[in-house]
């Protein structure tokens, strides 16, 4: 997305442990028809992981290009996607997953969901020992200082709390339609220059 002049100002309140929908209008081609969870906002700017895109990867694929032994529920790790969090970092994999336990490098976002980025949490989920709910993405959103609070000024981006149903949620093409609802908010039927902030 279009980088914006650094400012010193602090967000007016912070994004983390929500969910950024795309407005019908959104036209940049890595968030158009997604959904953002944020776990980090600040004065710095955010960062997030677009939960709503799978690459062609499978979770067994990666598994194998790690070298890590799968030795439990192989058939649903070669149906499971990987995400694509988005354009930065895009060789650097991120976990989200539900905060029942701690593992290397984990960071709270929430009391349910841990960001995660470490290889032992990938080992523990082949061998059957991992979190209850987990999403594994490459690569993550960012923006500047500043930067989305001014694209959500400018309705590009529908904020709405998070929820683990929703962030580990599989109906990736239905996902901005299921988190607008929790607004009694019907995407199909708003305007192309509608919004909300």
């Amino acid at each position: 997305m279009e980088q914006s002049s650094p400012t010193s100002s602090p967000p007016s309140s912070s994004l983390e442990n929500q969910l950024l929908v795309a407005m019908p209008q959104m036209q940049d081609p890595y968030f158009a028809n997604t959904v953002t969870y944020i776990w980090k906002h600040n004065e710095g700017g955010a960062l997030g992981i677009v939960l709503n895109k799978p690459l062609k990867a499978s979770v067994a694929e990666i598994f194998e290009e790690l070298d890590i032994t799968i030795s439990s529920q192989a058939e649903k790790f070669s149906q499971q996607k990987i995400m694509a969090g988005r354009p930065v970092e895009q060789d650097k994999g991120f976990i989200l997953h539900t905060a029942e336990a701690k593992w290397e490098s984990s960071v709270a976002v929430s009391e349910e969901v841990t960001l995660c980025t470490s290889r032992k949490i990938l080992e523990d989920i082949a061998s059957g020992n991992g979190p209850e709910k987990y999403l594994i993405a490459l690569g993550c959103a960012g923006w500047d200082a500043g930067q989305l609070d001014k694209e959500i000024m400018e309705n590009s981006w529908l904020t709405i709390p998070a929820t683990s149903e929703l962030i580990f949620s599989h109906d990736y093409a239905g996902l901005p339609n299921l988190a607008a609802a929790e607004l009694g908010i019907d995407l199909n039927k708003l305007p192309p220059e509608a919004g909300h902030s």
